[in-house]
């Protein structure tokens, strides 16, 4: 047996056991990432009634169901959403009820432009973004393109939150981290480092918290828009 089909099998053994992907199922949401934002959540207290919010890297759509369950109107008090949902992706996502979906690649003009018309020029209360590039296993190569979609998002939330605003973002715990790690300080009054208990331990996932953009980088951020 091949080096490939032994980590694969063990992946998938490992998978099939994982108690999250069994919550996950249980739950209906569409896979396991999605307590990593309930654990932040319940932390940080981040989903609010009647905030508008964007997801990006959201396919296959766990967090924008967590999104869309958190501002969900009571019963009693009619359907849909108590808040504004727009999601993003590159790749196409199955549509998820009260949520506004975008496909397109966030690196490119036309696609931010997109995502703003769905905005229809609500500033936002928070910005979430579990997206990752397509791994290739070269560290410093992965790093500096998490690095890259990282100050993306950074300058996207600059541009975009409201004053007590919040952007809460995946990336990698290694090489170029401590630059991100500045680039928040930069950017954000508050910086929180998050490790929720569904991300696995070997991963080198963590997830930087930044809230109440400084006025100074934001007015960089749309002088550079």
């Amino acid at each position: 047996m091949s080096k490939r089909k032994k980590v694969n099998r063990a992946w998938l053994a490992q998978h099939i056991d994982d108690p999250y992907v069994k919550l996950a199922q249980k739950h209906g949401y569409r896979s396991r990432a999605a307590y990593k934002l309930i654990e932040i959540d319940a932390q940080d207290r981040l989903i609010r009634p009647g905030i508008a919010v964007v997801d990006l890297g959201s396919a296959p759509g766990a967090w924008s169901q967590v999104l869309r369950e958190r501002l969900a109107r009571p019963s009693g008090a009619g359907a849909g959403i108590d808040g504004r949902i727009v999601a993003l992706d590159l790749l196409p996502m199955e549509p998820v009820a009260d949520v506004t979906f975008v496909q397109g690649d966030f690196r490119e003009e036309e696609t931010l432009r997109r995502l703003e018309q769905a905005l229809g020029g609500a500033k936002l209360d928070l910005v979430v973004s579990d997206m990752a590039p397509n791994l290739s296993g070269v560290a410093a190569a992965d790093a500096a393109r998490m690095g890259d979609l990282v100050e993306l998002a950074v300058a996207f939330a600059l541009a975009h939150l409201k004053p007590d605003g919040a952007l809460l973002v995946k990336c990698f715990h290694g090489s170029g981290y401590s630059q991100v790690v500045e680039l928040f300080k930069r950017s954000f009054v508050k910086v929180a480092v998050r490790k929720p208990k569904a991300s696995r331990d070997r991963s080198a996932e963590t997830y930087l918290l930044g809230r109440s953009p400084k006025a100074s980088a934001a007015s960089a951020s749309g002088q550079r828009g």
